[in-house]
């Protein structure tokens, strides 16, 4: 009873349910209304033309209309006027797809408003002519493309007779580096400034403007002869050294191949299809009898004389892609322009977008929406349907050219523009957001570069590599391992099998021997061995059999016990006096042997537990190089034999020796190609080529660190000639290790050293395939001296040149230098108000 008095008369009861005594209050809203927020009108105009093009659900010309209407009728808001033009001009030189679209908002603006597009060619002129005084030449591109796409509204020529001009300067360039071969760097230049000609044609020929057809083939007519010619180091950079003329991997400068593209489209009235217009459809609003537009005078345009080289040096390019063989086109022949402009634009904005590699990922994923309808195929259509495309029509996939130009960055040499992690971490990102779009490409690509192992540039190798290994850690280890399982069998001399075992070691370094086993079919599992699968390698001195035992094992038990080299002498001199009984000739190698291997074995367990025992350890083995060499290399032979199953963390231990310079560059390429290059085995093992490939970086690297130095404006003149001295010193060090390099490797290319030719008449493939290892060797660090050399004389070139022509009375070239000193510093111009970031990530780390 109590219970029904509680449920229908306390104070739950029904009496206090507003709802059912008051249905009525149903009908009236008694909170105040909601104050209805207005986005201001600048940041929805910034919105609409941050994301103009982005989206395929969305008509691009009324995107366009959308945005020129808001910013006509509020023009004379000082605000909106101010974060527009701002952002035009930011759009512009950071987002290189977007440029045709941003170019038709100003067209159709220059309809309404005309002074505004004014305002728009005075700013691109001013910054094109920064950037033209700082040497900054992709800026230079992008702001030209964008001008070429005004076109329409330009006056007389427009934009040709900067193009001239530009042409007159490339001459000039040539000119000075035939006539001097001290100035060979100015060819490079000369070359890239025809390039930018040539990138900035097809977007005059497809804007508004018609009529310029005679200009741009007289233009084209003068371009060949500097196109043509070969820039010296272009052999060099061949990513297919090792193929024949039938192979079809010829290689094609980037360049020439633009130069022929032209042409034939020259021949075909500049059909130019990839290109977007959209100012076709944006510029006249329906139901409207369009205008003619308003006319306006190129603002003036300064080209310096001498161009200047900018910070990062221009080198040889030679077009790559990863889908060159395959039955049906995925991505645009080298026949058509559509290979280098897609390719140009996509290249720009992975570099340019660094700092944000998810931001690369969707643009790279939405590529198709920054391109004419027609110029792909739907977004991941299998490669098997594309043979079931209408003849005629495009089989060009989306996310095979993306890919593809991602890793003509990966596998670009000389050098890419940025580490090599940034383009696997854009590689993954975009696998992520679209994986099955992403993964079916990057598969067809991993199956290529496999096939070709065999004639590619073994640095370019290692970097496939190394991306495979990373990509795979990302993605559970996980590969089809079945379809390589014949070579399996194959000599670790071949190349393709030594790329399976050094892909293995570097899987285990980014994991353990257990997982990489459980992820491999079994014909595989005999590469991975059970002492792989130990964390700790064993002590060599716990066995009674190896000699020394009793000395080493108590030099052990001292360091691990923290003692004072004082207590440590009496055992290492115990063991040099033993080996001086046994005959040896250098008493120090065995004693070396054993403290060494004693801190590798305390320091096992982590890189910091090595590099603490490595620092306390330090003065005594600092102490051993100038006593013996050869006790110093014993330092790398005991590092290397302690963790022979894990190669990768023995490497990693000697380049921390080098940073304390415990060991010197020498000593380390005395170990590999003189004490271990036997017959030329050695070369055939991965780790050893990043342990000779980090070794030599760091030589080089000083010596550019010294050239900057030396090139930093205000320096006094004592601290000039104390650097020149530094750098002469350094650059003749440099350019003696390479000698000593290229003479072991020569021997091995031409098997002349002594174990070949031993055994020349016992193995004659397998000598012909040590001789190849010698030669790919040879050529990766023959072409690394020839790019520092290269390099050191482009850098120190441009601040002599400055001052000459300074004294000469062409003031004009000092303030071209970039801040009026002639010294060719640079730095990164970003124009207007920097923008809201997207979303800024901090790179990972492999």
């Amino acid at each position: 009873m109590g219970e029904h008095d509680r449920r229908n008369g306390g104070h739950r009861g029904s009496h206090h349910n507003r709802k059912r005594r008051f249905r009525e209050d149903d009908d009236f809203d008694r909170r105040p209304p909601r104050r209805l927020y207005q986005e201001p009108v600048h940041l929805r105009v910034r919105k609409q033309l941050l994301a103009i093009a982005e989206s395929p659900l969305k008509r691009t010309d009324e995107e366009i209309r959308s945005i020129v209407n808001t910013v006509a009728e509020n023009s004379e808001d000082s605000e909106i006027r101010r974060y527009f033009l701002d952002l035009v001009s930011q759009l512009v030189v950071e987002q290189a797809l977007k440029i045709p679209f941003v170019a038709a908002v100003i067209l159709a603006l220059n309809l309404k408003k005309p002074e505004l597009a004014q305002e728009i060619l005075t700013r691109t002129t001013t910054a094109l002519n920064e950037q033209f005084k700082a040497g900054a030449w992709r800026e230079v591109k992008l702001l030209l493309r964008f001008l070429a796409c005004l076109q329409g509204i330009l006056e007389a020529d427009g934009l040709f007779p900067v193009l001239e001009e530009l042409f007159s300067r490339a001459v000039d360039l040539q000119t000075a580096s035939s006539e001097d071969n001290k100035l060979s760097h100015l060819q490079s230049l000369g070359l890239e400034v025809v390039k930018i000609i040539l990138l900035t044609m097809p977007y005059i020929m497809v804007s508004s403007a018609s009529g310029f057809e005679e200009q741009a083939s007289n233009l084209l007519e003068k371009t060949d002869i500097i196109a043509s010619t070969p820039h010296a180091l272009e052999a060099l950079v061949d990513p297919y050294p090792g193929s024949g003329d039938d192979t079809g991997h010829e290689a094609q400068s980037v360049l020439s191949l633009l130069q022929k593209q032209l042409q034939a489209e020259a021949a075909d009235s500049w059909r130019l299809a990839c290109i977007p217009r959209p100012w076709q459809t944006s510029v006249v609003e329906d139901g409207i009898e369009p205008i003619l537009p308003t006319k306006h005078p190129l603002p003036t345009v300064t080209v310096p004389s001498p161009v200047l080289p900018g910070a990062r040096p221009q080198l040889p390019e030679i077009y790559f892609s990863v889908y060159a063989d395959q039955d049906v086109e995925t991505v645009p022949p080298t026949s058509s322009i559509a290979s280098s402009l897609l390719r140009d634009s996509l290249v720009d904005t992975i570099n340019i977008l660094d700092y944000n590699r998810n931001a690369t990922g969707k643009f790279l994923i939405d590529l198709d929406c920054y391109f004419s309808p027609e110029t792909f195929v739907k977004r991941a259509t299998p490669y098997d349907r594309l043979r079931e495309v209408e003849e005629g029509k495009s089989t060009w996939k989306p996310e095979d050219v993306a890919v593809d130009a991602v890793f003509s960055q990966l596998l670009q040499l000389p050098n890419p523009e940025h580490k090599l992690v940034y383009y696997h971490a854009v590689l993954t990102e975009s696998c992520k957001i679209a994986p099955a779009a992403i993964a079916p490409s990057l598969g067809r690509a991993i199956r290529y570069l496999y096939r070709n192992v065999d004639t590619m540039d073994l640095e370019l190798e290692y970097r496939f590599m190394d991306w495979f290994c990373h990509h795979l850690s990302n993605f559970g280890f996980t590969w089809k391992w079945t379809e390589w399982v014949d070579d399996v069998e194959l000599p670790i001399v071949k190349p393709k099998k030594a790329f399976i075992v050094g892909a293995l070691e570097k899987e285990i370094r980014l994991s353990f021997a257990q997982r990489i086993r459980g992820t491999l079919p079994e014909p595989y599992q005999a590469l991975i061995s059970e002492a792989k699968e130990k964390d700790t390698p064993d002590f060599k001195y716990n066995s009674d059999q190896t000699p020394y035992t009793p000395q080493a094992r108590e030099i052990l038990r001292l360091l691990r016990a923290k003692a004072l080299d004082s207590e440590l002498q009496p055992h290492l001199s115990s063991i040099e006096s033993e080996a001086s009984s046994l005959g040896v000739n250098d008493p120090l190698i065995p004693s070396t042997d054993a403290y060494m291997t004693a801190i590798c074995f305390i320091g096992s367990k982590s890189l910091s537990h090595v590099l603490s025992c490595i620092e306390r350890c330090k003065d005594r083995l600092l102490a051993l190089g100038p006593q013996s060499e050869a006790a110093r290399r014993q330092i790398i032979t005991s590092v290397m034999e302690y963790w022979a199953e894990k190669p990768g963390i023995g490497v990693n231990v000697v380049d921390k020796l080098l940073n304390y310079t415990i060991l010197t560059p020498l000593s380390v390429v005395n170990w590999v190609l003189f004490d271990n290059l036997g017959r030329g085995m050695i070369l055939t093992q991965s780790h050893i080529y990043e342990m000779v490939a980090s070794t030599m970086h760091k030589v080089t690297n000083r010596v550019r660190q010294i050239v900057i130095a030396r090139n930093q404006p205000g320096l006094p003149a004592e601290q000039v000639a104390l650097l020149d001295e530094t750098l002469e010193k350094e650059r003749s060090q440099m350019q003696e290790l390479f000698s000593v390099v290229e003479d072991a490797l020569v021997g091995v290319a031409t098997g002349v050293v002594d174990e070949m030719a031993e055994s020349r008449n016992q193995d004659t493939e397998g000598e012909a395939l040590l001789r190849g290892w010698g030669e790919r060797w040879l050529r990766v660090f023959r072409r690394k001296m020839a790019v520092e050399e290269a390099w050191i004389g482009e850098m120190m070139a441009p601040k002599q040149e400055g001052i000459e022509v300074v004294q000469a009375g062409e003031e004009d070239i000092a303030v071209a230098n970039g801040n009026g000193n002639g010294d060719g510093a640079v730095k990164r111009q970003k124009l207007g108000t920097p923008p809201e970031p997207i979303e800024l990530d901090e790179l990972d780390v492999l």
